[in-house]
């Protein structure tokens, strides 16, 4: 094998890994993006929940005797 069939050989190598490493790259971009749209939803929804037990929660203090069943 001459020196520009080696040449040649090792460049056909390189640029058939750095294609598959431009697949993995945006398959993790992919990832990535879709993650931080999952994390904005869940932060999304903890606020609804926070914001509905703080709703939820009396104004008042609630006693053990309020917390008496009706029977007694």
């Amino acid at each position: 094998m001459s020196d520009d069939s080696i040449a040649n050989q090792r460049f056909t190598e390189l640029e058939i890994r750095l294609s598959f490493a431009d697949d993995a790259i945006a398959a993790l971009d992919m990832t990535v993006f879709r993650q931080s749209r999952q994390i904005e939803q869940l932060q999304q929804e903890l606020r609804d929940l926070r914001r509905l037990v703080l709703e939820s929660t009396p104004a008042t203090p609630s006693t053990l005797r309020d917390e008496l069943p009706p029977h007694y």
